[in-house]
């Protein structure tokens, strides 16, 4: 037999099994334990969270919200009442945190729990939504809602919405927004994401607006390690590899970016992305001068293959 426990402390949902016979078992960090036979879809959408570097907090918060959805799922199963709630979220993060990354798997996720019916992705920005004229806005805002519905619809930089002010269109397109997301609140999810403080004064304009988008998820800034950790993987990923030259380079050079909070120029996972793919390139044209073409040497990136402080 084995014995459901829920803890609703703090809000946060925890599911505990308890079986004697464990051998499918799996131990978490907080020293719970999650079958994974019986939980397929959280094996699945976990494994892929295992691929990203920190967000440790992130991922805890999207555990529970399998764990909601499963549990209202079983509470529905044994006659009980269905909490429904909206999964309409609030994203706050700087650049390249991952919130793109997350609001995908939180699709499939979806799609896996019979949430959502298509389980799918549109990224939007201020200019898909907002018109040049009168009823326009309204229009171009309900074909993308539409274009959304069964999925996940995503608004970057959200707060650009609330721009011009009164008179500007970007209301309209909130209104309509809004009105969609009511409409079709049983196959549609709206994530808003942009900078933490920008969202701060952008929900703040908008009173209404908070208590439809009752999950807010912040996503901090990498740290010098996990962003260097980030570089490994993606190099690994194209079979190439740092020399410990390279790293420290890279390291020193991540290390004095955040210390300057050169938030301008810097964008996490996106600024190192752009790194290793500039990296690639002055390694390719680096062994086309030297004629060095064994194997090895095409998977070493060098620290002069590293264009820094430009």
């Amino acid at each position: 037999m084995s014995e459901l426990t829920m803890n609703k402390a703090k809000g946060q949902i925890n599911v505990v099994l308890n079986s004697k016979n464990i051998s499918h078992l799996v131990r978490d960090d907080r020293n719970e334990v999650i079958n994974y036979e019986e939980h397929r879809v959280l094996k699945d959408i976990q494994k892929e969270l295992d691929q990203l570097i920190g967000l440790d907090h992130v991922k805890k918060i999207i555990k529970e919200i399998y764990a909601w959805l499963y549990i209202d799922k079983v509470r529905k199963e044994n006659g009980l009442k269905s909490n429904k709630q909206a999964l309409h979220m609030i994203f706050k993060g700087n650049p390249g945190t991952g919130k793109t990354t997350v609001a995908r798997l939180l699709g499939k996720l979806f799609f896996e729990m019979n949430v959502l019916s298509k389980g799918h992705f549109i990224e939007a920005e201020r200019a898909d939504l907002v018109g040049e004229y009168i009823g326009h806005t309204a229009n171009k805002t309900r074909d993308l809602i539409k274009k959304a519905r069964g999925g996940i619809l995503f608004i970057d930089e959200a707060y650009s919405l609330a721009r011009g002010g009164e008179k500007d269109f970007g209301k309209e397109a909130i209104d309509t927004l809004v009105k969609g997301m009511e409409d079709y609140c049983d196959d549609l999810v709206v994530i808003l994401a942009g900078y933490p403080k920008e969202m701060d004064y952008f929900l703040s304009l908008n009173p209404g607006l908070p208590s439809r988008f009752p999950l807010t998820i912040e996503f901090p800034d990498y740290t010098v390690d996990e962003l260097v950790k980030i570089a490994k993987q993606m190099l690994r990923e194209r079979e190439y590899e740092f020399t410990p030259e390279a790293e420290r380079k890279l390291h020193d050079h991540i290390e004095e970016m955040l210390e300057e909070k050169q938030y301008g120029k810097f964008s996490n996972g996106r600024y190192v992305r752009n790194l290793i793919e500039k990296a690639i390139r002055k390694q390719a044209v680096r062994l086309l001068h030297e004629g060095r073409y064994d194997k090895k040497e095409l998977t070493l990136i060098r620290g002069r293959d590293l264009i820094v402080g430009m």
